[in-house]
């Protein structure tokens, strides 16, 4: 089994590329689904969720034409949904259980074709997420479902979904992309309130604009879908990663140092920004030929400042950045208060953190952090995908060797961030025996 060994206390300084966002590339890949034409998406990441979510569509018969990229970070695909009239449409359980993905195919599949057969889903183990919310929205519009042996069986009476005014009880990102992209080609309108706001969603909604959907709301808690009976082929470019860009902004807060991050959109991380900017970091943007870059800079002599930390749905911090900015909590001055409101079990990289030396107390949903702590390296292990990238960051703060094992976890969300960390300065290798 793979793993990092890092060796620690080197600030890290230069220019890294951030890929493709995973979490919008994900539902991008099931909405191709919902056409028999050719879609061209670029920019997907890749890692090893986008490889599966792509095997889920050819299991059902999919058409997929891979077109990797110079440095092997990210690559385009062109993926065609024709002939799936007669197949199974059942999306197993052996492709489903890595990752929640792929339970997004449900969404197309009823809105297309009126029937699917789909795996409830795995993924990490960071608490409840329960997909009533999903099944709830498609049986109000008109889907009879059951579960059957750990599959959801789904199926229209007389073929196609119709619109409804729906108010989630909940906010949720998952919920809200897969009935949105159902109801792309319902019968009547459809309004989703309390609809989530990510810029995931905004993402997938621009796709299918472009497939001929006609949405109305797009990066607003109400969604308005005119319903068209035909959607056509396209070519998208899959927006930055978020979180990818926001775990090197992290990592250079906690380790020190100088970077540029290339083709990033600020404003999507902007509670992160403000956040290490609060705690003693700078920030410089301005337009490349690639998009925007963002500047940041933390001198290693530099003192950084405890902050607080409230996660909560966009456009609040990002629990999927929470592990993250704890590690470089780890090394502020003062006491932070950092509260985790979406995932129940998501402080399971607290116990690691401890070994590598850190100062904190985890209270039910609260975790309390002293710093600044002086870290050293030992033999942790990852327990979750973001997780896993705080144990990276703490090992590049910590002296001495540290080793991250586990790390198929990382490899889900992030593409070759071992080689990207290198380019940087980071005395980081990947051992083992497997991908490098």
């Amino acid at each position: 089994m793979d793993r990092l060994v890092i060796e620690g206390g080197t600030p890290l300084k230069g220019r890294v590329p951030v890929s493709g966002a995973k979490n919008a590339a994900l539902p991008c890949i099931a909405a191709t689904l919902l056409t028999a034409e050719p879609v061209r998406l670029r920019h997907l990441p890749a890692v090893s969720d986008i490889r599966t979510m792509i095997k889920v569509l050819q299991s059902m018969g999919s058409q997929a034409e891979i077109e990797p990229d110079d440095e092997g970070f990210e690559f385009s695909a062109v993926l065609k949904a024709e002939g799936l009239e007669t197949a199974e449409l059942k999306a197993s359980y052996e492709l489903l259980k890595t990752m929640r993905a792929g339970f997004f195919v449900l969404g197309p599949l009823l809105g297309r074709f009126g029937r699917a057969s789909v795996s409830l889903p795995g993924g990490c183990a960071i608490g409840a997420r329960p997909v009533n919310l999903h099944l709830e929205a498609l049986e109000r519009m008109g889907a009879e479902i059951r579960i059957d042996h750990g599959y959801v069986e789904a199926q229209v009476p007389g073929g196609r979904l119709k619109g409804i005014d729906h108010t989630f009880e909940k906010v949720s990102v998952g919920a809200t992309e897969n009935v949105l992209m159902a109801a792309s080609m319902a019968s009547g309108t459809t309004i989703l309130r309390n609809a989530a706001q990510e810029p995931e969603i905004g993402d997938l909604a621009r796709l299918l604009v472009a497939m001929g959907a006609s949405i109305e709301g797009i990066d607003s808690p109400v969604l308005t879908i005119h319903g068209v009976e035909v959607l056509h082929g396209c070519e998208h470019d899959i927006i930055p990663d978020r979180i990818e860009a926001g775990t090197f902004l992290c990592a250079v807060a906690a380790a020190c140092g100088d970077v540029v991050l290339e083709r990033v959109v600020p404003d999507h991380i902007r509670s992160l920004i403000d956040l290490l900017e609060r705690s003693g970091c700078a920030f410089t943007e301005r337009e490349g030929p690639n998009g925007t870059q963002l500047r940041i800079q933390r001198d290693c002599g530099q003192k950084l400042y405890a902050k607080d930390i409230i996660t909560g749905p966009y456009p609040a911090f990002p629990t999927d950045l929470q592990a993250q900015a704890m590690a470089v909590m780890t090394q502020a001055a003062g006491i932070s208060v950092i509260r985790e409101t979406i995932f129940e079990n998501r402080f399971q990289h607290a116990m690691e953190l401890e070994r590598l030396g850190a100062n904190l107390r985890i209270d039910g949903s609260t975790a309390i952090v002293a710093g600044p702590a002086p870290l050293t390296g030992c033999t942790v292990m990852a327990t979750d995908l973001r997780a896993s990238a705080a144990l990276v960051i703490a090992g590049m703060v910590g002296q001495g060797r540290t080793e991250v094992d586990r790390i198929y976890h990382l490899d889900r969300g992030y593409a070759g961030i071992e080689r990207k960390l290198r380019n940087l300065g980071a005395r980081i290798e990947r051992v083992g025996g497997g991908k490098v």
